[in-house]
């Protein structure tokens, strides 16, 4: 199995993605659709329209993991990207809530610091 280290980030893609897709299909929206680097070792997450199939594409350093979860009953609650988007960056601690079946929408995060890695600034922030 993978691990996903704190520098891994978790991208979420925005709506419906056909689920018939495998390694070089995932591999070709991360490129196309989301604009970043399949092979950069972040964590992709796709889901079909009815939210009852997702699917997961990772780089480990050696090869591509694609992973696939079918829910029996009931659906995943598929956050919302804002207009324009075209992806969702998610916490290693939302990635568990939802696929442990808990609306996003619903939970409320508490004011928590936490320092936060981009490209732009290295300087540690207040997230809510």
């Amino acid at each position: 199995m993978f691990g996903l280290g704190v520098a891994t980030r978790i991208y979420l893609a925005a709506g419906a993605t056909d689920m018939r897709k495998g390694f070089n299909g995932l591999y070709g929206l991360v490129q196309d659709r989301l604009q970043c680097d399949p092979m950069s070792g972040h964590v992709f997450l796709f889901a079909n329209a009815q939210r009852n199939r997702l699917k997961l594409l990772f780089w480990d350093g050696t090869g591509l993991w694609v992973c696939a979860k079918r829910i029996e009953k009931g659906r995943v609650h598929w956050p919302e990207a804002d207009a324009g988007q075209a992806r969702v960056v998610l916490s290693h601690e939302q990635l568990s809530m939802l696929l442990g079946g808990i609306d996003l929408g619903q939970a409320r995060p508490r004011t928590w610091y936490r320092r936060v890695a981009s490209e732009e600034s290295s300087k540690p922030r207040i997230t809510a």
